[in-house]
């Protein structure tokens, strides 16, 4: 993966931009009813790309056997209406709810730490996962997926959408759900243009690929490494129900963001919330 950040204030006018959009449609958006981590005598269950179901054991046997690329294919739901902006946050998850989220990688440096972390908690979160990474790195997805996590599409290659054609877009959200359908028998349901840039046109082919998109609440701002505190301050500062919270796994130096999540999700636990991913109804 590239480190190809664009800077601060072309991502401020994106943002800006993003916000004259329609109002989010949230009602069918459900919270994952196991995403609370586990309570004695409890297990929480497992699911992979699209929507987690199932269950599993926690601590030491917390995975099952992961998807292969062998497993019969799933149930397809129908393609969602045509959005005219990304979820930004989701209320309908519950008055105590967030939601994590990692984009950029699987990276083998840094995904595995995190992942660690959130078995730890018995933590759900949502990975938007770029091509160019996830083909060389499919055991990492079929860890993700196996743990009960949430795999979205975020790109072949991380570029600014709105700067390319239909087909090179199609291209770039088409070659990424065929690695994530191949190594974990289900396509994914959800997408996040890299930088936060949207136009028409992703829209219209991410809703024909079946996928919604998903956007954030609270940037952390760790790829410009910031140091661990400040991330922690920053996740902390904006927590509320219905937040979607963006960090990185790969892209850079993610160390920052590794130690910053060992801090920080502890800490959003002791304070209530519960950390979990929406799925699709």
């Amino acid at each position: 993966m590239k480190h190809d950040q664009i800077p601060a204030g072309r991502r401020t006018l994106l943002r800006l931009a993003l916000g004259l959009g329609a109002a989010t449609v949230v009602h069918m958006i459900a919270a994952d009813p196991a995403g609370t981590p586990p309570r004695p005598g409890g297990e929480p269950p497992t699911g992979a790309a699209g929507s987690p179901g199932g269950a599993r054991t926690p601590a030491a046997g917390y995975r099952l056997r992961p998807m292969t690329s062998h497993a019969p294919p799933r149930f397809r739901p129908e393609a969602p209406p045509v959005r005219t902006r990304p979820f930004e946050e989701l209320p309908d998850l519950g008055h105590d709810a967030m939601v994590l989220s990692f984009d950029d990688g699987p990276d083998p440096l840094y995904t595995p730490d995190i992942l660690v972390t959130l078995r730890r908690y018995g933590v759900r979160a949502m990975f938007f996962v770029c091509g160019e990474m996830a083909v060389g790195n499919q055991d990492l997805l079929r860890e993700m997926a196996a743990d009960g996590h949430v795999v979205g599409n975020h790109s072949w290659s991380h570029p600014l959408i709105p700067a390319l054609p239909r087909r090179a877009i199609r291209a770039e959200l088409g070659r990424t759900s065929d690695v994530i359908e191949k190594t974990l028998g289900a396509a994914p349901l959800w997408y996040r243009a890299p930088y936060g840039a949207w136009n028409r046109n992703s829209f219209e082919i991410g809703a024909s690929m079946g996928m919604e998109p998903m956007a954030w609440t609270v940037d952390s701002l760790d790829w410009t490494a910031p140091g661990t505190s400040t991330i922690v301050r920053r996740v902390r500062k904006g927590a509320a129900p219905g937040v979607v919270v963006l960090s990185h796994d790969a892209g850079g130096d993610r160390s920052q963001s590794v130690a910053a999540l060992r801090r920080y999700l502890p800490a959003l636990i002791e304070d209530g919330y519960r950390l979990t991913v929406p799925h699709r109804t």
